[in-house]
């Protein structure tokens, strides 16, 4: 190798690593930034008695609720301060009616993000054949795809979801549109991606026979990004399942709003609860999710 070539070489690598350590210096002073001006403006409290409501808390999510349909006292008496029994409770029946709304729950937050997943596949896929750049649609057209998708993608699910609520009201059709909205950003993207790793070659082949654009679009694109438009669509649906448990918080139903009950009512057995079932949910679905894309490859 001439002189000339190790010193190009050596010049590239040299201004590499000092690219690389100037992004790194800058992290790091964007780091101390955030950090200082909490401090400053003592936002950095852990609050009172830290230690101690930790363990509080930890100690009750250790007991989630759903244990007392089984261990449950069946006569917890509920007293005054001056020892009156106010009431008497089977704790076994209260938690198995809990667990039964529970379950209704959970089928509604599948039901919001399957729907809600579904609806923002359908709404990207055009504007996704529209922005990739390999298909060459016409620039306004492209132009304009190009923003509603970046505008639904930099919108975050929940200000979708408060929006929709007072519009249409309460309930999972808002929390639908809200998942919906916000993924067709996402899969725009992912799909317009997929489009554009496409070999041009099987496109101009059927463009040569006189081939009009859906017929190009269902012969030479579609059956090649299939798998991936599936990867794509399980991944994004997996995620928003994540997603709608947190719908419930503005009112879209689901999970969500026991969650906010357990929450603001200081039940963290219940709480446990719920993200028991948030675990046990997303992890089946990851699971039958990672086996369809495996069938795929």
């Amino acid at each position: 190798m001439s002189a000339h070539a190790l010193t190009t070489s050596f010049v590239a690598k040299f201004s590499g690593r000092l690219g690389f350590l100037g992004l790194t210096l800058i992290y790091a002073l964007l780091v101390a930034a955030c950090l200082g001006t909490l401090a400053r403006e003592d936002e950095l409290s852990l609050g009172r008695n830290p230690v101690a409501n930790l363990v509080k808390t930890v100690g009750e999510f250790a007991h989630p609720s759903f244990l007392d349909v089984w261990f449950g006292n069946p006569k917890l008496e509920y007293k005054s301060d001056d020892g009156t029994v106010l009431r008497v409770e089977n704790r076994q029946e209260v938690e198995a009616d809990y667990l039964a709304g529970l379950g209704r729950a959970t089928w509604t937050t599948i039901r919001i993000a399957t729907l809600g997943s579904l609806l923002g596949a359908l709404l990207a896929l055009p504007l996704a054949v529209l922005t990739a750049r390999n298909l060459a649609a016409p620039k306004p057209l492209a132009w304009l795809a190009k923003g509603i998708l970046d505008v639904a993608r930099s919108i975050h699910t929940l200000v979708f979801g408060l929006v929709l609520v007072g519009i249409v009201g309460l309930g999972p059709t808002a929390g639908i549109l809200a998942i919906g909205l916000h993924s067709m950003g996402t899969y725009g993207k992912l799909f317009a991606e997929a489009i554009e790793s496409l070999d041009m070659a099987a496109i101009d082949a059927v463009r040569s026979v006189g081939a009009t654009p859906d017929q190009v679009f269902f012969n030479a694109i579609w059956p090649s990004v299939l798998p991936q438009f599936v990867s794509s669509h399980l991944y994004v649906w997996e995620f928003n399942i994540r997603d709608s448990t947190i719908l419930g918080l503005i009112g879209a139903g689901g999970l969500g709003l026991l969650i906010t009950e357990a929450t603001s009512l200081f039940q963290w057995g219940r709480l446990s609860t719920v993200l028991i079932v948030i675990v046990l949910m997303v992890s089946a679905f990851d699971t039958v999710s990672r086996r369809i894309r495996q069938a795929l490859s």
